[in-house]
């Protein structure tokens, strides 16, 4: 091997061993040979696996590791990775096609390998090969950025109780549909949104258009325990967003069984998510939706309301109007927040509608107060009643609320805005091309000398 090939694999293997993706993904640019051994003599893949690094494995099987390669144990690096249970791992690994690219035996011994851990249980399994008889240790952790899982330690082995979501995400990625009711009964045990098995059950259950898969799910409604219903919703949350992605236009039947769902479902949570998902598009049922739940005693409805009663494209009656107003004084602060959001449009304010956003500025939650001077900043109004509140944000101890006022100030073209950035101060990290900044810069140039 070449000298300068020989640094570079040397460079890959210690980026590896750090679980630096982006040094990885370098040297592979660079030339590094992908299936490198690493110090225990396997391919770099398998140490990726064994730390539960996705990042670097997907790295490292982009740049061309080859993740079906025999070891000599008999498994393979994606073998590896489905037995330790983490579905983040086995996306990485998988690679375009893997339909096309393994033979059926391997993708039966895969999928039968991920089935045989949920069937038996994480724990279960891990006594039967180590032989320990004490108690496992769990803990809950991220397996990506949005999604967390178990981590089950027991007799000197780890894996993540992600097995449930590997299976499902390799059945969908080889073509396998399985019926809709056993998707149901693996994501119910793991009644958590951001549950990796909760979460990828419906991501896959979202994609099934066919008319039987759509009576499957429908019936759901009517189950008697909440979580079946929750999950249901949250299909149809999914549904709703991939709809969004492909700019599907079939999403009526969807909205007129949430619209028919909402009048009737008794589980305030459950009906939380029914609204939140309901409200992502117009129908035309929304308003009475909205009046109706306005004075539920559940807040979690309550803060889906606002929504209900602030479509995009159909302007305010009357009566949600003055139901909005009233739920200013919701004893939720949530449900205040979400008022001084949808009170952003329209920007032109109506005199009661900016006494509110002027009540709410000084409201005594923070994220309240801060919802509406965002609110009140984006707006047209130009009173001096509305100039002087943002004047009194200037002294606040959170820096987004002084920055938001002196943003609204610029925008003003007052003549206090040098001195209320000046009071602002350099801002902290991810926020140096902030709008807020760039609305100081917009101010500046307006005022150039040479421009009066």
């Amino acid at each position: 091997m070449a000298a300068p090939q020989r640094g570079l694999n040397d460079q890959l293997v210690a980026a590896v061993t750090a679980k630096d993706s982006d040094t990885v993904r370098a040297c592979l640019q660079d030339g590094a040979d992908p299936d490198t051994q690493g110090p225990d003599g396997l391919p770099l893949l398998c140490t990726a696996v064994a730390g539960f690094d996705h990042e670097t494995a997907e790295a490292l099987t982009e740049g061309g590791a080859d993740s079906d390669s025999e070891l000599p144990d008999g498994t393979t690096p994606l073998l590896r990775a489905v037995d330790l249970g983490s579905p983040a791992l086995v996306d990485a690994m998988l690679g375009k096609d893997p339909r096309l690219r393994l033979a059926e035996a391997d993708r039966k011994r895969l999928l039968d390998l991920a089935r045989h851990w949920y069937e038996t249980g994480e724990v279960d399994e891990l006594r039967r090969r180590t032989g320990a008889s004490g108690p496992a240790t769990r803990r809950l952790i991220e397996d990506t950025e949005d999604t967390c899982v178990e981590e089950v330690s027991l007799g000197g082995l780890t894996v993540r109780a992600g097995h449930s979501a590997v299976l499902t995400s390799m059945e969908r990625a080889f073509g396998v549909l399985p019926p809709v009711a056993e998707l149901v009964a693996r994501a119910i045990p793991y009644p958590d949104e951001t549950h990796v098995n909760w979460s990828t059950a419906s991501y896959t259950l979202a994609h099934r258009q066919s008319p039987q898969a759509w009576s499957a799910l429908a019936a759901l409604r009517h189950h008697p325990e909440p979580v079946h219903r929750r999950f249901l919703a949250g299909v149809l949350w999914d549904r709703n967003f991939l709809a969004g992605i492909h700019n599907r236009q079939d999403t009526g039947q969807d909205l007129e069984f949430l619209a028919a769902w909402a009048l009737d479902e008794p589980d305030g949570e459950v009906l939380a998510k029914v609204l939140d998902v309901y409200t992502n598009e117009d129908h035309a049922g929304q308003e009475a939706i909205g009046l109706r739940y306005a004075d539920h005693p559940d807040p979690r409805v309550r803060r889906e309301v606002p929504y209900c009663l602030s479509q995009y494209q159909t302007p305010r009656s009357e009566a949600a109007t003055t139901t909005l107003l009233a739920l200013a004084h919701d004893p939720d602060p949530v449900v205040r927040t979400v008022i001084a959001r949808v009170f952003a449009f329209p920007r032109d304010l109506t005199p009661a509608i900016r006494g509110t956003l002027l009540t709410l500025i000084r409201d005594p939650d923070p994220g309240v107060r801060a919802c509406a001077a965002e609110s009140l900043s984006g707006s047209h109004d130009r009173t001096v009643a509305v100039t002087e509140a943002f004047a009194a944000l200037l002294d606040e101890e959170d820096q987004l609320l002084p920055v938001e006022a002196a943003c609204a100030l610029a925008r003003r073209d007052d003549p206090r805005t040098e001195q209320a950035y000046e009071r602002v101060g350099p801002l902290g990290p991810g926020l140096e091309h902030d709008h807020r900044v760039a609305a100081h810069w917009r101010y500046q140039w307006r005022n150039r000398p040479d421009r009066t």
